[in-house]
């Protein structure tokens, strides 16, 4: 197709950024204008001329102005082809004249949702006529330009500026493949809070959609493509966070961070972790933030060189100055006090995160996961265990001291990729086996980690599942377990706990297991 001139445009936009700006420069290149309401009266307001849409149809907005550009008028002149002479005739019949350009952006239902509206607020926010506009033109792409966003203004204006005041098809086709990503994402997020407002939560058919927030150099090697989308769900961590300082974030270090950040989110006391290749290789609570870091620090300083710390609390000068020599991917935590933040300006290449708020460890919420030809979908494994949730199994029951160190580590295990066995001593991890194929050799793993750094003798025991055999208990038991936090429902149940009695130790059932792929 050939280059568009533009004659004539209906603007009606919730954002208003920009918008006297470019209707005088529509304006000044010979653009009627065409608009509703609010959009009217601030074009009006900067002088320029502008039709309201009532008067171009002759029918007025009804039913509160639910019902305003729903019009054969409108829509006619949007949808027609310039090339039919069937159209033309039409539209000469129906005296409905052609729009050319369309500037549209939505109802803020997502941030309505996010504001915490009731629902009939929130159905009230729902757009009709904006998708119906939206689709409308980019449906008719090789006449009509459509722009759903005040950043696209400029990349117009550049081409009617090039064109005498037309728009060329590439531009036209970009445009329309954004506005129809922009409307399907809109629906996704009305689809996700509408069957949260319902009792079945898995509809027979699934919408998700998100807005680009990063393009990335590479996914998880330079030979792969990424991008990083916001969903329309509003969960404090990487998504909402302020990057103070550093370089771009790559795929692994969102990744990595993610998962940091939920995790240290677990815990009411000042905690930190540190992860890599998402998987804690630390994690501690302490009385200070420093000390927590300290103590993660210790459970395997080699694997942190070049990892991520989490912080729950505002990062102080002093973990800072405690981390100096150790080389950091990304920081992230809710605040960072003045000093901190001028401390860590010396490290040019870190990312500071800062996120405002933590995130809520048992907020429902959806986990998705792409597979061949679909998706899995999940609620977020939001299950926490308390001392009350414990069931003693065996002859000697833990100690309190036993049960707080069994509850840390039984956290820390939820957040490790399965199969896993984490050791745990005064709030610290000791040694962590992460991700293997059988758990006795994430138990022997686990040890010959903590052996390697701050020895497993003595320490608590946590495993994400229950242990199939003994065998896995034993390893435990040998790297100097004296209590156990398993989640129990083996048929060989009986067979580990009496060879838990025979050496010895505690060894609590929590009934919930925590697998993590």
């Amino acid at each position: 197709m050939a280059d568009t001139k533009i004659n004539r445009a209906l603007l009606s936009v919730t954002d208003k950024t920009g918008l006297a700006e470019f209707a005088k420069f529509l304006h000044d290149n010979g653009v009627e204008l065409l608009s509703t309401g609010g959009t009217a009266k601030t074009i009006s307001d900067a002088g320029i001329p502008v039709v309201e849409v009532s008067e171009f149809t002759g029918s007025p907005e009804i039913l509160g102005g639910r019902v305003k550009t729903l019009h054969p008028k409108i829509h006619g002149g949007i949808l027609a082809r310039r090339d039919r002479d069937d159209d033309q005739s039409e539209m000469a019949e129906n005296d409905i004249a052609p729009i050319d350009l369309i500037v549209v952006n939505l109802y803020a239902f997502e941030e309505t949702v996010r504001s915490g509206a009731d629902f009939a607020t929130c159905v009230e926010n729902i757009d009709i006529g904006g998708p119906a506009l939206i689709r409308a033109a980019a449906k008719n792409h090789n006449f009509t330009t459509i722009v759903i966003d005040p950043q696209q203004y400029q990349s117009v204006m550049v081409d009617m500026e090039a064109h005498a005041g037309g728009t060329t098809e590439e531009l036209r086709k970009n445009l329309a493949a954004t506005a129809y990503a922009r409307t399907a994402a809109y629906d996704a997020a009305i689809a996700t809070w509408f069957s949260g407002q319902v009792d079945e939560p898995y509809l027979e058919f699934f919408a998700l959609g998100g807005r680009l927030q990063q393009k990335l150099r590479y996914g998880e090697n330079p030979h792969q493509t990424a991008a990083f989308y916001s969903s329309s769900e509003f969960r404090p961590g990487v998504s909402t966070s302020d990057q103070v300082q550093g370089k771009g974030l790559s795929y692994n270090n969102l990744n990595d961070t993610d998962a940091a950040f939920e995790l240290v989110a677990e815990f009411d006391e000042p905690a930190c972790a540190i992860i890599k290749h998402a998987n804690p290789c630390g994690v501690a609570v302490a009385d200070t933030q420093e000390g927590a870091f300290r103590n993660a620090l210790a459970c395997d300083p080699v694997s942190a060189f070049g990892g991520i710390i989490a912080l729950n609390r505002t990062l102080e000068a002093s973990t800072v100055q405690a981390l100096d020599k150790l080389f950091v991917e990304v920081i992230v935590a809710p605040e960072a006090s003045d000093e901190a933040i001028e401390l860590l300006s010396a490290k040019k290449n870190l990312r500071l995160l800062l996120t405002g708020v933590m995130p809520d460890p048992v907020e429902a919420g959806q986990m998705i996961k792409q597979v061949a030809g679909g998706f899995l979908v999940q609620g977020r494994d939001n299950a926490r265990t308390t001392a009350a949730d414990l069931k003693v199994v065996t002859k000697r029951a833990p100690t309190e001291a036993e049960i707080a160190d069994l509850l840390f580590a039984f956290t820390v295990g939820k957040h490790v990729k399965s199969n896993t066995i984490v050791y745990a001593r005064d709030r610290a991890t000791v040694g962590i086996g992460a991700g293997q194929m059988s758990r006795v050799d994430a138990a022997h793993i686990a040890a010959c980690k903590g052996a390697e750094h701050a020895g497993t003798t003595p320490c608590v025991v946590a495993s994400d599942a229950f242990f199939p055999f003994a065998d896995g208990l034993l390893a435990a038991i040998e790297a100097g377990g004296t209590a156990v936090i398993q989640p129990g429902g083996s048929i060989r149940d009986d067979e580990v706990i009496a060879a838990a009695d025979d050496a010895g130790i505690a060894m609590v059932f929590t009934g919930v297991r925590h697998f993590r792929h």
